[in-house]
Parts: structure tokens; sequence; C-alpha cells
């Protein structure tokens, strides 16, 4: 068979993801304060777009410099006294090479503004740490250059937790000393504040925290010793049996060891909380729920009047400049209707959201109803994946607290008389249930999952013992309170 070239016509069609249409769904999903990293990154990279936020400081600028009546688009030439034939013949006189060229071109290094220095009240308090906090108590030790160097080595190796990470003779052999040298600074590092820093292990911890305290008990020392499994585990008997101790002994040095600290460096902790900043507030007013979008801090965006101007005329510009501005202008205007797009779109989400979970914003937890994105979806005309991207990353302030918008979505569990409830208030009914029993006598999953099927909730045992999972709710042996025998109950079956 012989091979030939032929021409063929073939029509088809396919997606293409344009650079634009690529930068609106990356808008859509951003949080609120990756949108303002993102506008502010616009502004810098972008002459068009100006922020109208500080147009009385530009105009201020703009008049000194003699161009305020291009860049401010409140006012025109004639409000100064100039005709717009004096205008353009500014416009036509200005050094567009020389102005795109100190756009493009980085500052001469050691140009540098003088600047005020910051007030004392502006600076931030540095916070202690671990490591700090060791370093200072090694230099009161009052040791040789040897020692306080292998003190440093030790303290450079501690975990945040306070532990050390490296072995006695990684360190000697890192320092070319012996490791009895290095064993005699631990043992000084050891005694520093907080208690139990630099041990090489739990029981090491509780150990060294049991010296300042003057505690001597042999019961307690063989707790840590041999029993810190089983006392994790609230296993009291088998303690008592193996130490052959008597029961309410062995629970009070339980209770003694548990109010030792595992995590001695845990109160020089450095990682700040991270505060949420809503983005959007859902307030009721009357017997109405209104939305309002939080939109402080957010630059307000425009196009810059001066470059609006010079585009009136282009006949009068070089082709590099007119292709210059046109370029800029054209990804100005579509990142600003990309923003106001992401605003509308989250606005109409919300919207949808609060209509279908007005119980929830009335009575709280225990009506959240079960809910899809599909649902809003169809609610509000758009596709599923618009509706995933704008809920990622937002939080809604609403009457009962502050909430990912992605909880509003969760799944259905069925009810006995055909109804569903969603699986977030099902988490509310356990742990209202584990709350209110007997601590001398706590629930199983299999009794938690019989009461449930009173309220009418179908649910299976091992459902139930996730969900307790998830809410952090120990099982029920470890939930029992101490001395108690309680029968025995069949917890291997499923209802």
């Amino acid at each position: 068979m012989a091979l030939e070239i032929r021409q063929s016509l073939k029509l088809t069609q396919s997606l293409i993801m344009t650079q634009k249409l690529q930068q609106a769904i990356k808008l859509l999903q951003l949080s609120r304060m990756e949108l303002v990293g993102e506008i502010t990154q616009a502004l810098e990279t972008n002459p068009i777009l100006e922020d109208d936020q500080f147009e009385e400081e530009q105009v201020a600028g703009e008049e000194e410099s003699g161009l305020g009546n291009y860049n401010n688009g409140n006012e025109s030439p004639a409000a100064e006294g100039k005709t717009d034939g004096e205008a353009k013949s500014r416009l036509e006189e200005w050094d567009w090479d020389s102005f795109l060229k100190d756009r493009l071109m980085p500052a001469p290094m050691g140009e540098y503004e003088e600047r005020e220095a910051l007030p004392f009240e502006s600076m931030n308090a540095q916070k202690t740490t671990l490591k700090s906090h060791l370093v200072w108590q090694l230099r009161m030790a009052e040791l040789d250059e040897e020692g306080d160097n292998i003190g440093v080595m030790i303290i450079g190796n501690l975990d945040k937790d306070g532990y050390l990470r490296s072995t006695v003779e990684e360190i000697a052999g890192e320092m070319r000393v012996d490791p009895p040298r290095v064993e005699q600074v631990l043992e000084i590092i050891q005694g520093f504040d907080p208690p139990g820093v630099a041990a090489r292990n739990l029981k090491e911890c509780l150990q060294l925290q049991l010296k300042p305290l003057g505690i001597q008990d042999p019961l307690v020392l063989d707790i840590i010793d041999r029993h810190l499994g089983n006392l994790g585990n609230k296993n009291y008997q088998a303690i008592a049996r193996d130490l052959k101790a008597p029961i309410e002994k062995v629970v009070e040095a339980g209770d003694l060891i548990a109010n030792l600290e595992p995590k001695p460096g845990r109160r020089f902790d450095t990682e700040e909380a991270d505060y949420i900043n809503p983005d959007v507030h859902v307030e009721k007013v009357g017997s109405d729920y209104v939305i309002r979008l939080n939109e402080d801090g957010l630059p307000k965006l425009r196009v810059n009047s001066f470059y609006l101007e010079a585009m009136r005329g282009p006949d009068k510009l070089p082709d590099s400049v007119k292709s210059y501005i046109q370029k800029h202008l054209d990804n100005a205007l579509w990142f600003i209707r990309s923003i106001h797009q992401r605003q509308k779109t989250l606005y109409k989400v919300t919207e949808s959201i609060v209509r279908f979970q007005r119980e929830f914003l009335d009575h709280g937890l225990s009506h959240l109803k079960p809910l899809t994105l599909r649902q809003v979806a169809e609610d509000v005309q758009m596709h599923e994946s618009t509706i995933s991207r704008v809920t990622t990353n937002k939080y809604v302030y609403t009457p009962q607290g502050v909430f990912d918008l992605k909880f509003f979505f969760n799944s259905a569990i069925n009810m006995s008389l055909g109804e569903q409830i969603a699986s977030e208030s099902v988490k509310e009914k356990i742990r209202q249930i584990v709350q209110s029993e007997n601590s001398e006598n706590p629930l199983s999953d299999q009794e938690i999952a019989d009461i449930l099927h009173r309220q009418d909730v179908i649910i299976a045992r091992r459902t139930v013992a996730k969900y307790r999972g998830m809410l952090g709710v120990l099982p029920s042996s470890k939930r029992k309170k101490p001395g108690y025998r309680r029968k025995s109950q069949p917890e291997n079956h499923a209802p």
C-alpha cells in the first residue's frame, strides 16, 4: 500500500483557556487576603490602574507637578482657565519615551529617599522563644567556653516541644569532645526552666519534672517507668495488679502525673493565631436577613484618566506608546470586571445559602439542613465548579457565628419518617448526648446509636464512632470514671 499526503478539512470544537479567563477563575477562588495581595500586585505592575481611595492625595501631588488636570477625571482643563487647545498642546509636548522609560526601568541603586523612623509605638515587641530563654540561662550558668559551646549545640537540637532530637554521641562527634562531657552539660540544661526541657523521651521528661517538686513516691515513679501506656488508656486495673497497689492509690498517682506537662516548650510556642476576617456579613434586620460584602480595606480600582485622555488622540502618539497603553488598558478593564464578577457571584451564592439554611440562622446547628453544590448551582443558574470555587477559603459572619462557606454543604442522613438530617446536626446531637451522660457510666457507641434511633435518626454504630472521633470524644472505656466496673455491653455488632 503506497503512502501519500492528502489535505482534508475537519470542523472541531475545543475549549481554550485564555490567560484572561484563567485570571478570572483564579480571582474567583482567592480568599479576601489573597485578593488584596493580587490587587496590590496589579496596581504595581499596571500603570493604567489606580486606587480611587487615594484620589485626593494623588490630585494634590499632580497639581504640584502640573499634570493634575489629566489624572483627575472630576476636573477639566477649563476649570483651571486653560482651553482645550492648550490641553492638547501640552499632551503633544509630553515626552512619552522618557515617561515609559522611567516606568519600565528600575531606579538607580544607591538613590534612597530619606524617610522618618517609625515611632516607638509602632514597633512590635519581640517574643521570648524557648531557645532564647534557654540561652539566657546558659549564659548565667557561667560555664567555660567549651561547655558554653556544647550547651548552644544542645539547645539548637531541641524541637518546639523542648525535646532533644539528637543523641549524645552525635553531639559529641560534632563538637569533637567526649560523650561524658556532653552528658554533664545536658544535665545542667535539664535543670533549667521550664522543668522537663531537653528530655530525650516522655518518660525522662516526666521524671525531670518530679525533681523540683520533691516527689519521690515509688508508685508514681514505677507508673512513669513501666505503665505510661496503661495510664494513657486509663487501665488502672492492670497497673494495680502489676504493681500490687490499691486501685485508689493508682488513681491518685495517675491524677498527679496527669498534671505534669508532656510538652515543656508549649508555652513558648511563637505561632500566632490566625484571625478570620469574614468575606460576607449576614445580619438579621427585622424578619429578613441582609447580606453585605466585606470590602473594608479592599482597594477601589479605576482607570487612570490621564491615559484615557491620551487615547482620545491616538494619531498624535507613537505606535509603541499606543500599543503599550492599549495593552495595559485591556488588562485593567478585564481585571476590574473580573473583580466585580467575583463579588457579584459571591453575593448570589451567599444569598442562595441563606435561603436554604434560614432555619439554621434562626435556631442554630440542630436545624442545619443537608445541602449540595448542585442545589445551589441550580438555584443561581451556575455550574457546580463555579460554586465550589467561590466558596473556597471564604468565611461568612452569621448570627450563629463565623463559618466557612463549605460548612453549609454536608451530607444527609436518613430519618425514619423519610426525611433527611444534615451530618453536622447529627454530630451536634452526639456531642449533646455525651455531655449529658453519666460520667460514672458513659454510653457506648451502640447505646448512642440506639438513642438516636429513638429520635428517628437512622445511623449505624460505626458511623457514631466515626463522628465521635471527628468531635474529639474519647471512647466509653476512656471516658469511664476510674474504679467503676460497669456491666459488659456488646459493642461489636451493627444494628
